[in-house]
C-alpha cells in the first residue's frame, strides 16, 4: 500500500500546483483541499 502512496505523491509533484509562497489565509477552498490531499499522500507515503 505504500508504493501507491509514493507513486501518488511523484504524480502530485509533477502536476499539482505548489503553495510555498502564498498566503494560506487567502486561498479558495479548492486551494485548501488539494494542500489537505497533498498532505495526506505525502504523510502516508513517508510513514513507517
Amino acid at each position: 500500500m505504500k508504493k501507491v502512496f509514493k507513486l501518488l505523491a511523484r504524480i502530485n509533484k509533477m502536476i499539482l500546483p505548489r503553495y510555498s509562497k502564498r498566503d494560506l489565509n487567502r486561498l479558495s477552498k479548492l486551494d485548501k483541499a488539494i494542500i489537505a490531499y497533498r498532505y495526506f499522500i505525502t504523510k502516508n507515503a513517508l510513514d513507517d
